[in-house]
């Protein structure tokens, strides 16, 4: 037997953990799978009468060499890093869409003159983004659940090619927000202090560490995913 065969159940499962990256939670859920499927296999040949060691030499071979289950399983993490980070993005639109106005509700300045034009198109634009960016999501969702059943070439590079639409979109989304709201301050000293705005500030903060975290799974995942089809 070549040297791959010869290998033990933990040792092909450290070795196909070492070829994985995408979210530590799916991944651990994979080599779970993976796992009880070898050892379900192993105590198959057991009861046939091979000893232990033999017997998980032989289940291992049949599962497959690291090169083998790599493509697939990497394709798996790589769907479900892009439904976590198309979930997540959908989730963050929705508190953002309805709770975006309740900062500047009562405030001393929102009575006051119109803000200027390049600020108005700016938050316009901005809204114009967030739409953009929940319409991806809704693809990434789709696709995400497609290429998790269905790992056909087209599915893949579609789910791949909406995934770096919806991270370039997050990506502009951040900045024109980041944008928008330095300009509030600057316009409306107020703002610094104002309960509301400070809230919201901190809403905003942790729901974009949330979503950059869900975005470099995804791109982990991703560039994994090419890496093993090689």
């Amino acid at each position: 037997m070549r040297v791959d065969q010869e290998a033990r159940v933990e040792d092909r499962l450290r070795e196909l953990s070492g070829r994985l990256h995408g979210p530590t939670r799916l991944k651990a859920d994979l080599l779970t799978e993976a796992r009880h499927a070898l050892e379900d296999a192993a105590e198959a040949y057991r009861d046939g009468g091979l000893p232990r060691a033999e017997a998980e030499r032989r289940a291992v071979a049949e599962f497959g060499s690291v090169a083998q289950l790599a493509p697939g399983f990497q394709a798996e993490l790589a769907a479900g890093a892009l439904r976590g980070l198309a979930l997540r993005t959908l989730a963050v639109a929705g508190v953002l869409i309805a709770a975006g106005d309740l900062t500047w509700q009562g405030s001393s300045w929102s009575a006051g003159p119109r803000p200027p034009s390049g600020y108005l198109l700016l938050s316009a634009a901005l809204n114009g983004i967030w739409a953009v960016v929940g319409g991806l999501a809704l693809a990434g969702l789709l696709l995400g659940a497609l290429a998790a059943r269905r790992a056909s070439a087209g599915v893949l590079r579609s789910a791949r090619v909406v995934g770096f639409g919806l991270t370039g979109g997050l990506l502009v989304g951040a900045l024109a927000g980041g944008a928008l709201f330095g300009w509030s301050v600057r316009l409306w000293d107020a703002a610094l202090t104002w309960p509301p705005m400070i809230i919201g500030a901190v809403v905003v903060s942790a729901a974009w560490f949330a979503l950059a975290r869900s975005a470099r799974w995804w791109l982990l995942s991703a560039r994994g995913a090419r890496l093993a089809r090689r």
